[in-house]
């Protein structure tokens, strides 16, 4: 650049340039109307507005963020939107069994075209009653006589204008918080629909405050219990309903609602369409299935194998209990940590566990059935509010629980079944986000580890800490993989020989100890038939009754039917005495003799 210069600091002739010279002296004259304004460029079209959903849940999903629908909200939303009605038949709708990974979208996978179909009856309804009304104006203004009033909509809150609830979609949810959650999404996505009423029924909550809000409603979402009880009592009627979905199916069925989803099935015989959500299309799922639905469909979207990308799954192995609390204090003092789930295995180790935490200065609470369901959904409450840093809980919080703020799960106690696990892991990484969930476990816990593992279909990374490091060897290899990764593998496959050290199978050796002879009865040499097995039986010792008969060179003699040859029946004799029976007595009746025991023999010596 230097020698490109001349004195007067004018550039030299462009031949001597360098490319780089050439663009600095050079540059190019960029015209601004050609650029394209941001507002031309086109938008990638919304999701939602091609699959026909109604402008108002349009409008709400735009204002809670999301544009564009996730695979299971692709897949599940358009089969259960009903068909177009004809004069000939009426709309058809499909009965869905739909299995997806936990954070997908499900919720809005159901409500959505659920409330679209209530709106669209709603406005119908509504077409029709101002139809009526222009009828009977016009009718009127043909008589000359005044037209007629609008009737008055009634007070609801008023006694003499009750009337049982009945409401045209019914969903069921295992737990009350998924129920809350599932019933805080509805409201979220009917907030510009006029007319939509959503309902939420869970047990622990005063009964009048519930009847209250039954009225009107157009979507009910309940746990069985206490829809049930309301039913009972006449506050809800479930004859009108035409959309039930079951949520959670396989944890419906763990809690012992089988009874209830029959009665419940039972009460809404006539409803036009069944959804039902469930982690995996089990047997015991697919029978509850054949009793309540009509020839469904199977959406899977991915299964429990699949591997959750976005959550970083790790383990560490504790000696004891002590150590495994030292190793969550020290993840918990972790400054990455927005919010926190610690998931305990029973409620008085829940309870013990925050109760530590916080003497230890941490921001917890404690989350399990025995609470009062006011004290649960206040804790709730403070935790989507970010006023509760930790959050200590049982598996009632491994489902429905949406925090997106929820950045780290730790299983501080392992759940009892291994599908449990990746419900707990799914409360972080919500909605495509990163999480991160960390196991404890104990060398007791490795079964639990195992079965895990051989159902997720992926393989823990054991971490340690400087200065936490277990003392204790815990096992890396996995007993009896067999062909397949994580599972028991062949039973037979393990139970081969295998070779002890430097002597070879079965032979002691280096390290080893000398085998026993073979005793089974598939490999032994000693022939256990015919004759043989006579023989045998009698072989140690000098006979069977040897304590009895004494010893001698011929068997003895068979006693009663154990000892018969095969084919005869020796019957049995009495040991001693006269056997007990009944006597005639002297005035014609029968008295009890019992077993005369004056000729009992002397035990022989030993």
């Amino acid at each position: 650049m230097t020698d490109a210069l001349s004195a007067t600091g004018d550039f030299a002739p462009a031949e001597s340039f360098s490319i780089v010279d050439n663009a600095v002296s050079n540059p190019v004259v960029v015209d601004p109307t050609s650029i394209p304004d941001v507002a031309e460029i086109p938008a990638v079209p919304n999701g939602f507005i091609t699959m026909g959903l109604a402008p108002e849940l349009i409008h709400a999903v735009k204002d809670l963020g999301y544009t564009q629908p996730t695979i299971v909200q692709q897949k599940t939303i358009p089969l259960a939107l009903p068909g177009e009605a004809t004069a000939e038949k009426a709309a058809r709708y499909i009965d869905l069994m739909v299995s997806s990974q936990t954070g997908s979208g499900k919720t809005a996978a159901f409500l959505l075209p659920v409330l679209h179909t209530l709106l669209k009856q709603q406005a119908a309804v509504e077409a029709q009653e101002r139809d009526e009304y222009d009828r009977a104006v016009a009718e009127a203004a043909a008589k000359g006589e005044a037209p007629p009033k609008r009737a008055k909509r009634k007070d609801p809150t008023n006694p003499r204008n009750f009337k049982a609830a009945a409401p045209g979609a019914l969903v069921v949810c295992p737990t009350r918080e998924l129920a809350q959650q599932v019933a805080h999404d509805a409201i979220d996505l009917v907030q510009h629909c006029r007319g939509l009423r959503i309902a939420n029924i869970v047990g622990g909550m005063p009964y009048q405050l519930q009847i209250a809000k039954l009225q009107n409603a157009n979507l009910v979402v309940a746990t069985p219990g206490r829809l049930l009880d309301l039913q009972r009592s006449m506050q809800i009627k479930l004859d009108q309903v035409q959309f039930l979905v079951v949520d959670e199916a396989d944890r419906m069925l763990d809690l012992g609602f089988s009874d209830d989803l029959a009665e419940i099935n039972q009460l809404t015989i006539d409803r036009n369409q069944t959804m039902m959500f469930s982690a995996t299309f089990a047997p015991r799922i697919q029978q509850l299935a054949a009793r309540v639905m009509r020839e469904p469909q199977r959406v899977t979207i991915d299964n429990p194998q699949e591997k959750h990308v976005n959550i970083k799954q790790v383990l560490f192995w504790a000696d004891n209990a002590h150590h495994k609390r030292k190793l969550l204090d020290h993840w918990l003092r972790d400054t990455t940590i927005n919010q926190a789930i610690v998931f305990a295995s029973t409620q008085i180790e829940c309870d013990g566990l925050a109760g530590d935490l916080q003497q230890a200065g941490f921001d917890a609470v404690a989350l399990h059935g025995a609470l009062s369901q006011g004290l649960r959904n206040r804790r709730l409450m403070a935790l989507r509010q970010g006023q509760v840093q930790i959050l200590v809980a049982t598996d009632v919080a491994a489902r429905g629980l949406d925090v997106p703020t929820i950045t780290h799960v730790f299983n501080y106690g392992l759940p009892m079944k291994a599908e449990d696990y990746t419900h707990r892991i799914g409360r972080t990484g919500r909605a495509g986000r990163d999480g991160l969930a960390v196991t404890f476990a104990e060398i007791r816990d490795r079964r639990k580890i195992f079965d895990i593992e051989a159902y997720t279909r992926q393989h823990f990374q054991s971490e340690t800490i400087p200065g936490l490091e277990p003392q204790q060897r815990f096992p890396e290899a996995r007993p009896g993989t067999g062909a397949s990764f994580g599972g028991r593998g062949n039973h037979v496959a393990d139970r081969r020989p295998r070779e002890r050290s430097f002597g070879g199978p079965r032979e002691g050796g280096f390290g080893g100890r000398p085998q026993a002879p073979n005793r089974d009865f598939g490999n032994s040499s000693r022939d256990f038939s015919g004759p043989a097995r006579e023989a045998f039986s009698y072989e140690r010792k000098g006979g069977f009754n040897d304590r009895f008969a004494g010893r001698g060179d011929a068997p003895p003699a068979p006693r009663g039917d154990f000892g018969a040859p095969r084919g005869e029946f020796a019957p049995r004799k009495p040991a001693f005495g006269k056997p007990a029976g009944f006597a005639k007595a002297g005035n014609g009746g029968k008295v009890f003799v019992p077993r005369d025991t004056a000729k009992r023999p002397a035990k022989p010596a030993r």
